[in-house]
C-alpha cells in the first residue's frame, strides 16, 4: 500500500514536470535601453526688462522772486518823460516782482543832500555827468565795478564820449543814456530865410536879425532861451562858450568868467536882452514857440516830443557852441544799504541799453549814448540825429570834477541880474567869478 501511493506521487510529479515543458515559455523581463543622449536645452535670449517708471515726484515749486522796489529820482519832464515812463512799465511787466517808483523832485541837488544821509534817497538818480564828482566825494554814488560794470562793457556799449563821461578818478560811477546839446529848434512858418541865423559863430548877426524880427513883428520874439530871463547856466553856456571861454571852470578849479571873452559875452547878453523875453523857463519858452510868439526855442532834443505833439513844422540849426552833457544813472549808496543795488543796476543797463534807447530816439528824438542804437538806420535817419548832431560838435563837453558843481549857481544868477538890468556886464562877470572861486577853495 505503501508503495503505491509512492508511485502514484512519483507519476504525479513526472506528469506536472512534462505539462510544464509543454507550456509557453515565459516572457523575458526588457532590458531598458540606455538612454538617449539630449542636448542641453539653449539659453534663452535675453530680454531687457521692462523699465519700471520711477515713482513720480511733484516738481519743486521755482520760488517767486523777491519783491523788490527800485526808486529813481530824475528831472525827465513833459511829453518826453511819456515815453521813458513806458519803458519802465515795460520792464516791470517783464519781471514779475520789481516795483519801480519814479519820482520829480523840485530841487534835486537839495533833495539828495537830506535824503541820502538818512537813508531815505532813491535807489538810481537820472541825472547829468557833471554830477558825478561831487556826489562821488559826498558818498552819495558808488563805483559800478563793484557790480560786474568795467571798462571793456562800457566801450563795447556806448559811444566813446559817454564813456570818458563816465569815468573819474579811474572809477565808473555811471550809465550813460543819452548825449545832449541845444541848437535853434525854430517854427519854419515863422522863421523865414531872412531871419535864420546861418553861421552859428557870428554872434552880430544874430543880434541884428533879432533886432530886425522883433521891429517886423511887435510883441513877438526871434529866439527864447530858458537861460536868459531865468537862472539857467546850461542853456546860457552856448552865449558865453561861443564868445570863447573854455569852461566856465576847469579840472583845475580854474575859473574864465572874468575875463575878456566872458566879458563880450555879458555885453552881447545885455544888448541883446532888449529883443527877447524879460521872463523865460522851460515851459514859457515851449509856449511862446507853439503859440507862435518865437519864432525858435534855443533847447535840445527833450523837447521835440512836446513840439511834434504840438504839430509844429520844426527845423533845427545849430547856434553858438553849447554844453555837451551826458544824462547818467547813477547808483546810490541807500541802495546798497538796503540790499536793491544789483536789481537797481540791472535797471540801469536796461533803460541805458540800445534797445530801449532806440525805441525811445525814435519817439522822443534825443541822440542815444549806446552805440547800436545812435547807428542803427532809423535813428541815423532822424533829423535831429543831424541837427543836433551838429551843434554838439561845436560844443564844450560838461566835466564830470567836482568843481563843475560850483558852477551853476554864480553862473545862472549872475546872468540873470545882467539880463534885468541890475548889474552891468563887469560888476556881473566879477560876481560870478567870485563866487565861482570861493566855492572851489571850499572844496580844495
Amino acid at each position: 500500500m505503501k508503495r503505491t501511493a509512492l508511485s502514484l506521487l512519483t507519476l504525479f510529479v513526472l506528469v506536472s514536470l512534462v505539462l510544464a515543458a509543454c507550456g509557453p515559455a515565459p516572457t523575458p523581463t526588457p532590458v531598458p535601453p540606455p538612454p538617449t543622449a539630449t542636448k542641453a536645452p539653449a539659453a534663452p535670449t535675453a530680454v531687457p526688462p521692462t523699465p519700471v517708471p520711477p515713482t513720480p515726484v511733484p516738481p519743486t515749486a521755482t520760488p517767486a522772486p523777491k519783491p523788490v522796489t527800485i526808486s529813481i529820482w530824475h528831472g525827465w519832464a513833459g511829453d518826453y518823460y511819456t515815453a521813458i515812463e513806458t519803458a519802465f512799465k515795460d520792464y516791470m511787466k517783464a519781471n514779475p516782482g520789481v516795483t519801480i517808483e519814479l519820482s520829480k523832485p523840485d530841487n534835486l541837488n537839495d533833495a539828495l543832500k537830506v535824503a541820502i544821509p538818512a537813508k531815505k534817497g532813491p535807489d538810481i538818480i537820472a541825472w547829468a555827468n557833471d554830477q558825478i564828482g561831487v556826489n562821488a566825494l559826498a558818498g552819495n554814488i558808488v563805483d559800478l565795478t563793484k557790480y560786474g560794470v568795467d571798462q571793456a562793457f562800457l566801450k563795447a556799449t556806448y559811444e566813446p564820449a559817454a564813456v570818458t563821461g563816465m569815468v573819474w578818478q579811474g572809477k565808473i560811477w555811471g550809465l550813460p543814456e543819452t548825449q545832449e546839446g541845444i541848437a535853434l529848434v525854430y517854427n519854419k512858418e515863422m522863421m523865414t530865410d531872412e531871419f535864420l541865423p546861418k553861421d552859428p559863430k557870428n554872434f552880430d548877426d544874430l543880434l541884428a536879425k533879432a533886432k530886425a524880427f522883433a521891429e517886423k513883428n511887435p510883441g513877438k520874439f526871434l529866439i527864447c532861451n530858458q537861460g536868459l530871463g531865468n537862472p539857467d547856466a546850461y542853456h546860457v553856456g552856448a552865449v558865453y562858450f561861443g564868445f570863447g571861454l573854455p569852461n566856465y571852470v576847469d579840472d583845475t578849479g580854474k575859473v574864465y568868467l572874468n575875463t575878456p571873452e566872458g566879458l563880450k559875452a555879458a555885453k552881447w547878453i545885455a544888448d541883446y536882452s532888449k529883443y527877447a523875453p524879460k521872463e523865460t523857463s522851460h515851459d514859457i519858452c515851449k509856449t511862446m514857440l507853439i503859440e507862435k510868439k518865437a519864432a525858435a526855442w534855443w533847447t535840445g532834443p527833450w523837447a521835440i516830443a512836446d513840439v511834434e505833439k504840438a504839430g509844429l513844422k520844426y527845423g533845427i540849426q545849430p547856434m553858438g557852441k553849447p554844453f555837451v552833457g551826458i544824462k547818467t544813472m547813477m547808483l546810490t549808496s541807500n541802495a546798497v544799504d538796503r540790499g536793491t543795488a544789483e536789481a537797481a543796476v540791472k535797471v540801469m543797463k536796461y533803460f541805458t541799453g540800445p534797445d530801449v534807447q532806440k525805441k525811445l530816439a525814435l519817439v522822443n528824438k534825443t541822440i542815444p549814448a549806446a552805440t547800436k542804437a545812435v547807428q542803427d538806420p532809423e535813428v541815423k535817419a532822424l533829423a535831429t540825429v543831424a541837427g543836433f548832431g551838429a551843434a554838439m560838435n561845436l560844443g564844450v563837453p560838461m566835466a564830470n570834477t567836482p568843481y563843475a558843481n560850483a558852477q551853476w549857481g554864480p553862473v545862472g544868477d549872475g546872468t540873470t541880474a545882467l539880463w534885468t538890468g541890475k548889474q552891468t556886464p563887469e560888476a556881473a562877470m566879477k560876481g560870478i567869478q567870485d563866487a565861482i572861486e570861493a566855492k572851489v577853495k571850499e572844496m580844495k
